[in-house]
């Protein structure tokens, strides 16, 4: 594990705006940087770097937060891979804290695996391009499927001689193990003792990890030896589990997120051919049937897959099968065929980018669609199979973990195979769950949760706005201007010598977190949001405790998810620096640096949150009042809430209006 002093090293040493400038082209606005958005398509920039508080904003996106959160959103690393890239970027040495032996060990061999497999990359790519050998079979073999001398270097092509052990001399001659070479599948040793090279004569495809990491190889064979398989794989080992993998996922992994759809293919050239063409947000399942894990690597970069196959029977049905298992992990699915003798390799290579991304978007089928008319085909006017037919899309619907959705494809696939919708539900329900009477139960439950949904008034959907947005503002005060001092005025009521109530105040200096601390412990008032909640008692407690407090260290030591919200509500108090923004929405922003205004923002943000917390108190109270007989109850309820209403009565006063009420 890596130290905490490691970390913070990093955290100090790292600029924002020299990190994302490797990746985002940045201008100067203010003493912020702009630049156009690297997670959707924008013309106008509304993506922000802080250089003074060292955090980001992308408003078309709502990400946000640290150099570190950065990496992890646009390169999809890890925290300890991010940690790690900015140490090796600013040249920090990665001290780790102790770790027993074993797990030691284990750390070292599976780095070796690394390192051997990294090694064979180069290996194999330097052999492609600069033996005889190389070039005459493998570069030429390449350059014959169309492949630019680019996108050979991109993808790290290459090629294992014919000679039986060259690579595995190689390797040992440079002082790699004979171990970690066998471990990682390079090298096959004999009964004898006699070793040879797993890939020899083949043109090799690096497959990598989604941070860019060589976990293995795929290797094709060019000779016409039928003994032979035409592709051969890495096999398992501590750092290649292929149904984990997906082949193309580094160099797709951008392209993917920011076009918001996977394009799912077959084979290595596939995707390569694809990606030069342009369409680069492109993986393939390594020639394995697709698994839920690599399902699940695809769900962290978007919601929306598309299946690209050709016109074989045989590849079609295997697609359907795939199809449930995507659907399954609640993922949405089109289906993209080729024309007759076409796959995406030759089609991409035989077509200009334009036309290619047209033919995509016009041919791209909802699931439901294809799957009807693929087997609408084999049914043809034949009534059990139509039957079979009909079920079997029901069975993929039934994979759908969202109702909803399954109640919009239960409507789509009546619509198309005209069949009503109730036996469609009936057959949904049989498949859901085995006792067909809970199904129905559940059924209708569901419809009636989804009518509730839909009739859902305004007033309750505010209601939640409001004190989601009254939580929310009590945070961006204490991170804007926790740590600042100002002045408040204290109200005591006190009572003379004949019994009179007065009012007195009392002018006092205190720093904004302890204020607004003391405000709501006194009122013993906790915050709903448990995401919110988590956040101020942290930020509270550092705000009281440390008196050198400094927000852009706070957010180092956050969570990505605190510190992506903390950030966020940062940029958006600066959004307004964006060029262009105030003179065309003809906006003037409001300065806080002034005591009297923070003075009123903490103490009016305070107040409506006890005057909306007084009304919810009432209405409670209200809904007890209409269920009670008793007389004398009755008689106390009534008290009580009249004196909750002259309380918030004297709430408004204070702010010197009377609010609309929130409920």
């Amino acid at each position: 594990m890596i130290t905490r002093e490691t970390i913070d090293k990093v955290f100090e040493t790292a600029r924002v705006e020299e990190v994302i400038g490797d990746f985002v082209q940045l201008k100067r606005a203010g003493s912020n940087y702009k630049g156009l958005s690297p997670f959707s398509d924008e013309r106008s920039p509304s993506f922000m770097v802080s250089p003074v508080k060292q955090i980001w904003k992308d408003f078309s996106s709502g990400k946000g937060g640290s150099v570190v959160t950065f990496l992890m959103e646009h390169e999809h690393f890890t925290y300890p891979e991010a940690i790690r890239f900015l140490a090796n970027k600013y040249n920090i040495e990665i001290e780790e804290t102790e770790v027993s032996k074993e797990d030691q060990i284990e750390a070292n061999e599976k780095e070796s695996l690394y390192l051997v497999s990294e090694f064979a990359k180069t290996y194999f790519h330097e052999t492609l391009l600069n033996t005889e050998e190389g070039k005459a079979i493998g570069l030429s073999y390449f350059k014959e499927r169309g492949f630019t001398n680019e996108t050979i270097a991109k993808f790290g092509l290459g090629y294992s001689p014919e000679s039986w052990d060259a690579f595995t001399k190689e390797a040992l001659s440079k002082g790699y193990q004979l171990e970690f070479l066998e471990k990682v599948g390079l090298t096959i040793t004999r009964e004898d003792g006699k070793h040879f090279d797993r890939f020899k004569g083949r043109v090799m495809f690096p497959i990598q990890s989604l941070s860019g990491r060589n976990l293995g190889f795929g290797g094709r064979i060019l000779t016409n030896d039928k003994k032979a398989a035409k592709y051969l794989n890495s096999p398992e080992s501590d750092i290649y589990h292929k149904s984990k993998v997906l082949y193309g996922i580094f160099h797709a992994k951008q392209a993917i997120a920011k076009q918001n759809n996977c394009y799912l293919v077959e084979g290595y050239t596939d995707v390569i051919q694809l990606h030069q063409a342009g369409v680069e947000n492109v993986v393939a399942s390594s020639g394995t049937a697709l698994t839920p894990d690599q399902i699940r690597l695809i769900n962290r970069l978007t919601k929306n897959i598309t299946v690209l196959f050709d016109g074989d029977a045989a590849g079609l049905r295997a697609s359907v099968r795939g199809i449930d298992l995507i659907l399954e992990e609640g993922m949405n699915v089109k289906v993209c065929t080729f024309p007759d003798g076409d796959d995406p390799d030759s089609f991409a290579k035989k077509n200009s980018y334009e036309d290619l991304v047209a033919y995509l978007e016009n041919n791209a089928k909802d699931f439901i669609q294809f799957k009807a008319s693929l087997l609408m085909n084999e049914a043809q006017n034949d009534p059990i199979k139509k039957a079979e037919l009909i079920r079997d899309m029901v069975v993929s619907i039934s994979k759908i973990p969202d109702r909803i959705k399954r109640e919009i494809y239960i409507q789509e696939c009546s619509r198309i195979m005209d069949i009503s919708e109730q036996v469609l539900l009936n057959t949904l329900a049989q498949l859901v769950q085995k006792d067909i009477s809970d199904a129905g139960k559940k059924l209708k439950q569901e419809y009636k949760a989804l009518e509730v949904v839909k009739s859902e008034t305004p007033s309750a959907q505010e209601k939640i706005d409001i004190l989601s947005h009254l939580e929310t503002s009590i945070i961006s005060i204490l991170v804007l201007y926790g740590s600042l001092e100002t002045d408040f005025e204290n109200i005591y009521i006190n009572f003379d010598e004949e019994g009179h109530e007065q009012e007195v105040k009392e002018k006092v200096v205190s720093k904004i977190s302890e204020r607004i601390f003391l405000s709501l412990q006194e009122d013993e008032i906790n915050f709903t949001n448990p995401l919110f909640k988590e956040i101020y008692d942290d930020l509270i407690h550092h705000l009281i405790n440390d008196p050198d407090f400094n927000i852009t260290t706070y957010i180092n030591g956050l969570s990505e998810v605190h510190s992506g919200f903390i950030s966020n509500l940062i940029m958006e108090n600066e959004k307004y620096t964006l060029d262009g923004w105030l003179d065309k929405k003809q906006v003037f922003v409001k300065e806080k640096d002034s005591k009297e205004v923070l003075t009123n923002l903490v103490t009016e943000t305070l107040i409506s949150l006890r005057e909306y917390l007084i009304n919810k108190l009432i209405m409670d109270l209200m809904q007890t009042y209409s269920s009670k007989e008793e007389e004398h109850d009755l008689e106390e309820l009534m008290a009580t809430i009249n004196d909750y209403n002259k309380l918030k009565v004297n709430l408004t006063n204070k702010i010197g209006r009377i609010r609309s009420t929130y409920l």
